[in-house]
């Protein structure tokens, strides 16, 4: 009895292999897909971002030098309701400006730790791709296997009732 193996379908083992094709097909392209990710983070905080932020903190220094020249304007006039409305403009292009200059030095400090938060994200990812495209093919073809011999297995007549299996 220890020689026999009870097989009522294979059907499953085979739905597992169509299905472990398809896991690997679908996280090969997210994998693919967070590497995109971190490479355009990357350029995006490196170029885009940095870019952006020194433009407009440019262009906010320069916003704040003409309110300051029209409160000079106005203080020279001593016109008092324009000297209160000049200053309140200087004092929200001082804002404005300070919040470019904090914005700039973050994606200036993302900038400069970026590779070494995403590094240890990215060889995992790595790790994963390993297992992959070596692991899951070997897997594959270990099942194939399985399921062949089974199909010869079932496919193989039964010896008659009291002759030993050869």
């Amino acid at each position: 009895m220890a020689d026999q193996v009870n097989v009522t379908s294979i059907d499953a083992l085979d739905a597992f292999r169509a299905s472990l094709i398809v896991f690997t097909m679908k996280a090969r392209r997210c994998l693919d897909d967070a590497r995109d990710d971190l490479r355009r983070t990357r350029l995006w905080l490196e170029h885009d971002q940095r870019v952006h932020w020194q433009r407009e903190a440019a262009k906010r220094m320069k916003a704040l030098n003409q309110a300051q020249q029209e409160l000079m304007t106005a203080q020279l006039s001593k016109l008092h309701d324009a000297i209160q409305v000049r200053q309140a403009a200087v004092l929200k292009a001082r804002r404005a400006l300070e919040e470019a200059e904090a914005k700039r030095a973050r994606v200036k400090a993302w900038s400069r730790d970026y590779e070494s938060l995403a590094d240890p994200l990215a060889k995992r990812l790595e790790g994963l791709r390993q297992a992959l495209d070596h692991d899951m093919p070997k897997a594959i073809a270990y099942l194939v296997g399985a399921l062949r011999a089974l199909e010869g297995y079932s496919e193989a007549t039964p010896p008659p009732d009291g002759e030993p299996a050869s």
